[in-house]
């Protein structure tokens, strides 16, 4: 692994980290998913732009198009959708964690669906996130934890889980800017009919709202999206999906420097085994990649 692809995953792994945070500003002022969908309006349409000012054209490849579909409505509407649901009543750190399971559940799902083996270490892994996971869960119990919420990030992690394991192949032939930004639109169409179908719209304009909504499409929205996949093209996805072991990290660190959200002891614990398990899991992929 070279420097620029460490710099890549370091950064892709600071901005994705840092969207539970924005995401929890955002709702605290504007129902959920209108504030997505518009979110997702805004960041396709200047990553189109840039794309076509860059002569990436929509002429993408049967495998780019399900990634872009695919990704749009699992990741983008339904995982996102979710997780913005869910932070109107549960902290950025505790989402940022519960986001932070993919790679152990992706592991386990290859394990048992798609009859991936798994090694010892990654066994370890496991077992050791799940423990990580647990632990925090436990803290948390005392201080009026929503577990609706906690519910609801669950299924929206699977469902990116889901989306992670079916498609390849993003990354290859080109456009990739035109990729994103495709996806972001496929996302905004999907959670436009959700807002219709689910939800009353209601924004109060502050400035913390601007600012956040702002940083959320063009950081993690629109540059993190596009850096991942240069990361993925450049070292495979096994490889970079290894940096998601600093997202436990970078999450409730970001969150209790902006929003002053309570850092225990325990958290700090879960959140190191949580990162160690999924260290382990990725090391173990990594080599029989």
């Amino acid at each position: 692994m070279d420097i620029r692809a460490v710099g890549l995953g370091l950064a892709f792994a600071l901005m994705w980290s840092s969207a539970f945070t924005s995401a929890r500003i955002i709702v605290a002022d504007a129902t959920p998913l209108f504030a997505l969908s518009l979110r997702y309006l805004v960041s396709g349409i200047i990553g189109v732009g840039i794309a076509r000012a860059l002569g990436q054209n929509w002429h993408l490849t049967p495998p780019q198009w399900r990634a872009t579909i695919v990704f749009g409505i699992l990741q983008n509407a339904v995982y996102l959708g979710l997780f913005f649901v869910a932070m109107q009543t549960i902290e950025a750190s505790l989402a940022a964690i519960i986001a932070s399971t993919m790679p152990l559940m992706v592991a386990l799902a290859a394990w048992a669906f798609l009859g991936e083996r798994i090694s010892p270490l990654g066994v370890i892994g496991l077992i050791i996130g799940i423990a990580g996971v647990a632990l925090i869960m436990g803290a948390r119990l005392t201080d009026g934890l929503d577990y609706t919420g906690v519910a609801i990030c669950f299924i929206g992690v699977l469902a990116l889980t889901i989306a992670t394991l079916t498609v390849k192949g993003a990354s290859a032939g080109g456009n990739l800017l035109m990729v994103v930004g495709l996806q972001m639109l496929v996302g905004c169409v999907a959670l436009t009919i959700a807002t219709v179908l689910f939800e009353s719209p209601a924004v109060t304009p502050s400035w913390p709202l601007a600012a956040a909504f702002i940083y959320t499409c063009l950081v993690p929205g629109l540059t993190a999206t596009w850096v991942w996949f240069m990361l993925v093209g450049r070292i495979g996805a096994t490889r970079a999906a290894t940096f998601h072991f600093l997202n436990p990290f970078f999450g409730v660190v970001i969150a209790a420097l902006l929003l002053g959200e309570k850092l225990g002891p325990r958290d700090i614990l879960g959140v190191t085994i949580i990162a160690a398990g999924i260290l382990a899991v990725q090391i173990s992929r990594q080599r029989k990649a």
